[in-house]
């Protein structure tokens, strides 16, 4: 599973982010670090990330080939984080066909309501948990499709089921 984690600015709540990911995670996560600017992606890579990529090109390319994105919700609006998050960049992540875990915080004048305030480290907490979830859930998948009476052969990690009629 690639994740990514979108963060602007300084790269703060990205490299949490990340932190927390690795620690609960491990090594072998895919993690890509997307800056809106270069000093937010190389916080994030300090942070742990595997790669990294800054600016709008890199974030609306690679937005369509994680299967996560990660990040504060101002990642899905236009113009936010001081006009950092293009229009074109809010659009290529929220049309994304990848999963979103969005952190409730803005420094935007927007208020969502039915979310309570809580301190960045717990919502850190609570989204590294749901990604370790969706890891978990994509791993049993993967592993339920790779059994049952088919031959398998295995092709790194993926595994492809083999019937009489692929053999001849």
């Amino acid at each position: 599973m690639k994740v990514m984690v979108l963060d602007g600015q300084g790269g703060g709540i990205g490299a949490t982010l990340i932190k927390g990911l690795r620690a609960f995670l491990g090594p072998d996560m895919e993690i890509l670090a997307l800056g809106t600017n270069s000093i937010a992606t190389s916080r994030m890579m300090k942070a742990g990330a595997n790669r990294g990529g800054s600016g709008e090109n890199a974030i609306i390319l690679t937005s369509y080939r994680v299967d996560l994105i990660v990040g504060p919700i101002s990642i899905l609006m236009a113009n936010a984080m001081m006009g950092e998050m293009t229009p074109e960049m809010a659009t290529a992540v929220s049309s994304s066909p990848a999963r979103k875990i969005l952190l409730p915080i803005t420094q935007e004048k927007i208020t969502i309501v039915g979310v309570s305030r809580e301190p960045l480290p717990h919502l850190v907490n609570q989204a590294v948990a749901m990604v370790g979830q969706m890891v978990e859930e994509r791993n049993q998948q993967r592993k339920s499709e790779c059994t049952g009476p088919r031959k398998i052969i295995n092709e790194g990690s993926d595994c492809k089921k083999q019937t009489p009629r692929d053999r001849t």
